[in-house]
């Protein structure tokens, strides 16, 4: 992966953010970034098509969900900024990880029983 691809793919809020959350908590479902990010699912499901094809993510499917995790072949320079990044600027991610804390993914469960 270039560097230029590889900034390229985090240009984007939301994209960045998703990367950052997944930095922190290893895999989440595509449930916890609709309730960390308050987003609609296709506008989350764009964006991770968008990190799959640049090769940042890896999903897994669970049922009705997707879980995501940062891609396993991911250049070692590549999590470190990510890395870096997620550990030097929290307050970026605050609102987004407060979210996800009250959401617990009990919303997976619910839309699971639906």
């Amino acid at each position: 992966m270039s560097p230029l691809a590889f900034y390229k793919c985090l240009a984007d809020d939301t994209r960045l953010k998703v990367l950052l959350l997944l930095v922190g908590n290893e895999e989440l479902c595509v449930c916890d970034l609709i309730d960390a990010l308050q987003l609609s699912q296709p506008k989350i499901s764009r964006h991770l098509a968008d990190l799959r094809k640049c090769d940042l993510v890896a999903g897994e499917r669970r049922g009705k969900w997707v879980y995501y995790r940062l891609h396993p072949a991911l250049p070692g320079w590549a999590k470190d900024v990510l890395t870096t990044t997620e550990h030097h600027h929290q307050a970026y991610l605050t609102t987004a990880q407060r979210n996800l804390a009250e959401a617990a993914c009990s919303s997976c469960n619910v839309r699971d029983e639906q």
